[in-house]
């Protein structure tokens, strides 16, 4: 899917003069005269990134970008200012900004930022993505299944988690075939990437935890 650049900026004459620096290579974008215009756009998963003029009048250039964090994680943020405010352009790298570029902007400056936050727009889809497809492949699981994933994430050998669980290791070694199956795991050290990827629980983690002891 081709990206997809906002341009958020009250100033008509910068706002067309940056689309038309886009539309120079070929990247498609829109235009916004107002934060709240860009706010209450359309909501998508395309992949792109914000141009986001640090004072426009109606809403906080630093409370857009907030809101971003949470509604679309997937589109990089980078400011432009005509006031060189130092103290703003700190906050806004500190919360995740792309970069924060002084009108007027260097074209061959911000082509090279949109290529860039693009890029990693489109890696943050795929990692949310496989993210998906792994909490989907779990979700499959069941409850003992589950069990048994998180014991052998654990480290522990099938003897032990049938000890653990109160269950045969032959009832072990079939849930942990099962396992593997659904979550289309070649490896052992594959499947602890897929459970961490799904749960973000490290093996050590999981280990501390302790099993569920479902009956």
């Amino acid at each position: 899917m081709e990206p997809l650049v906002h341009v958020v900026d009250d100033d008509d004459a910068v706002r067309d003069s940056l689309r038309c620096l886009l539309d120079s290579i070929q990247i498609v974008s829109v235009g916004y005269s107002t934060g709240r215009a860009f706010v209450e756009r359309e909501r998508d998963m395309r992949p792109g990134c914000v141009l986001l003029d640090l004072r426009i009048p109606d809403m906080s250039g630093l409370d857009i970008q907030r809101s971003l964090a949470d509604e679309a994680p997937h589109l990089p943020v980078i400011f432009m200012t005509g006031y060189g405010d130092v103290e703003a352009s700190v906050s806004a790298m500190r919360e995740g900004a792309a970069n924060f570029l002084t009108k007027p902007v260097n074209g061959e400056l911000l082509l090279a930022e949109v290529r860039e936050a693009t890029e990693r727009s489109r890696e943050i889809l795929a990692e949310h993505q496989h993210c998906e497809s792994v909490c989907a492949r779990m979700a499959l699981l069941t409850p003992r299944e589950a069990d048994v994933l998180h014991e052998v994430v654990a480290g522990w050998s099938n003897k032990h988690i049938a000890r653990r669980l109160g269950i045969s290791p032959k009832t072990v070694e079939l849930h942990r075939a099962n396992v593997m199956n659904k979550m289309r795991a070649g490896s052992l050290a594959e499947l602890v990437r897929l459970h961490l990827t799904a749960t973000g629980e490290s093996p050590s983690a999981a280990r501390n935890r302790g099993p569920e002891r479902r009956r």
